[in-house]
């Protein structure tokens, strides 16, 4: 998915040599000339939603956090969800992580995200109406992303969800340990409270008919992977085999609490693998994951892995199941081949359990596009839509789990705001054009002498035996020191911060400050082209450009 990435830009100023003295020209000295760039910070690239990283973490550092907050909003509505629920690919692509280690984004975004649920912070929106009507189909994280942004343009904004609560996948695919729903229930309603019609139990099977019924003038579908990807394993009937999504989607619809049993085994590799698990665990189960391939080939993070161990689930890889009985499982174990797939051996163990849940993957429910003409779904049962995220069917856009992409919060989320830009400009009859990105700042353009080791702020995290009997938050925020140091700790990549010493270590005095957030200028009447600046500065902000003749 290509998103919007932005980076922190002030102007900067160029002054030529018309007027100046001849006697002063140093053009004839210099085979190039240093000129200030804004580069494109590798975090901001990284984003799937296309936040503007650096540019809220400058305001961070400054303790200016409701100014951070806003920075944040303009691409992303749900900074206090994304704080939680995003695997965070910014920090992988963090230049810092060289020096020392990365930036803690999303604890500083989480951070923010927390603040303003406490401090009931809302958005101002001063766009007059557009006197369009479009319609959402879902209340998920694509969803509300594109309600978000199609009420900032003005426009009027319906959801329709098909649940009994929204939030969608967020709820009923991320455990409250993960993710308290609290957190989800803040960022829904400052959506609705921006003047969005959220429906309830309110599914759309027909998109044509709800399109002209209710006067809407596009509509973006945006229907989360609700249904579980079967597979045939030979069991009687007094087995009980679940799927992963219809045992997560129970534990926020049912009253009465699941009863699994104490031994219940996993299938599948995955996140909801993985989460599915460490609920059994919290129920009193004793739950073992079976997975057919090795721990490094686990889809599932890292770290939730590693949390999963420490809570004792145990994990079983390489292992197959070939079929069951009333209250076990005949487990045949796997070899990797030169290729690394997993291969039988012949070889089979056998694995009591009382309850199998499935996890090996979603799909989206079709029904919902099968009747607009044109519309092509791929084999895996997702809508192919354009780059302006609209499917055949003129005036139905589709994002999130029903178009070909990672299915993640934070991709969805960058999917709302890409349909809603998209959509916008469907409704003014023009075409939307993202802002050419400059390019990428990267770790060889930085001069890190001038900073100091200082690693990564660590969130606290719940003891095991709190973690292993109860649904309380795992782990927790940063309180405002922690938050205020991670945030300062942001390089700067690419881009300007005003530290002056370009100004200091130009031995011509061919540089000007221009004022607090106005940056420089260079006189090159007086440069002579020796790099200096551009050598010593911190953030790889200034570019030696050959000299034109």
């Amino acid at each position: 998915m290509s998103s919007d990435n932005v980076q922190a830009t002030k102007p900067f100023a160029v002054t030529l040599d018309v007027g100046s003295s001849l006697l002063n020209r140093t053009g004839s000295w210099r085979t190039e000339r240093p000129v200030y760039v804004d580069r494109l910070p590798p975090c901001n690239q990284a984003c799937p939603a296309g936040e503007n990283i650096q540019a809220w973490l400058y305001h961070a550092e400054e303790g200016n956090y409701r100014a951070a907050w806003d920075e944040l909003m303009k691409n992303n509505p749900l900074p206090a969800i994304m704080g939680r629920a995003c695997y965070h690919p910014c920090q992988d692509s963090c230049n810092r992580a060289t020096l020392d280690s990365s930036v803690n984004i999303h604890a500083v975004e989480r951070f923010l995200g927390d603040l303003a649920i406490r401090e009931g912070w809302s958005v101002e929106n001063a766009t007059p109406s557009s006197g369009a009507k479009v319609l959402v189909i879902g209340a998920g994280p694509s969803g509300l992303s594109a309600a978000y942004h199609l009420a900032l343009m003005g426009h009027q904004v319906s959801i329709r969800e098909a649940g009994p609560v929204p939030g969608g996948m967020m709820r009923f695919g991320i455990p409250k340990y993960r993710l308290p729903r609290d957190v989800v229930d803040a960022e829904v309603q400052r959506i609705v409270d921006m003047g969005v019609t959220l429906e309830l139990d309110a599914r759309v099977d027909d998109i044509p008919a709800a399109l002209s019924t209710g006067g809407f003038d596009a509509c973006f579908a945006a229907i989360g992977a609700h249904l579980a990807k079967k597979v045939d394993i030979p069991a009687p009937d007094a087995m009980k085999i679940l799927d992963a999504v219809s045992f997560l989607r129970g534990m926020e619809t049912d009253d009465a609490p699941l009863k699994l049993g104490r031994r219940v085994v996993v299938y599948g590799g995955g996140n909801t693998a993985v989460d599915v698990a460490r609920t059994a665990k919290r129920l009193g189960a004793e739950p073992v994951i079976v997975y057919r391939r090795t721990r490094e080939q686990m889809p599932a993070h890292d770290f939730e892995i590693d949390e999963a161990l420490e809570e004792g689930v145990v994990v079983n890889w390489l292992r197959t199941i070939k079929e069951a009985d009333e209250h076990a499982l005949k487990v045949e174990t796997m070899v990797l081949d030169d290729n690394g797939w997993p291969q039988p051996t012949g070889e089979f163990e056998t694995i009591e359990a009382d309850t199998v849940v499935l996890a090996l993957g979603q799909n989206v429910d079709q029904s919902l596009l099968t009747n607009l003409q044109g519309v092509e779904l791929n084999r895996d049962g997702v809508v192919e839509v354009g780059a302006d995220m609209m499917t055949a069917y003129p005036g139905v856009f589709a994002g999130g789990d029903m178009v070909p992409s990672e299915r993640t919060v934070t991709v969805a989320v960058g999917h709302g705001k890409k349909a809603a830009r998209n959509i916008d400009a469907y409704l003014r009859g023009v075409s939307y054009a993202p802002a050419p990105k400059h390019e990428v700042a990267s770790f060889e353009q930085l001069n890190t002498w001038y900073y100091t080791d200082a690693e990564q702020a660590v969130q606290p995290i719940l003891d095991d035996i709190r973690r292993r009997t109860t649904f309380d938050e795992v782990v927790s925020g940063l309180d405002e020191g922690n938050a205020l140091f991670e945030a300062r700790r942001c390089l700067s990549c690419g881009n300007c911060f005003e530290c002056d010493n370009c100004y200091g270590i130009c031995p011509d005095n061919a540089i000007t400050k221009l004022g607090p957030g106005q940056r420089f200028e260079f006189k090159y009447d007086y440069c002579k082209g020796c790099a200096m600046c551009a050598t010593e500065c911190p953030c790889g902000a200034i570019k030696m450009v050959p000299e034109q003749i």
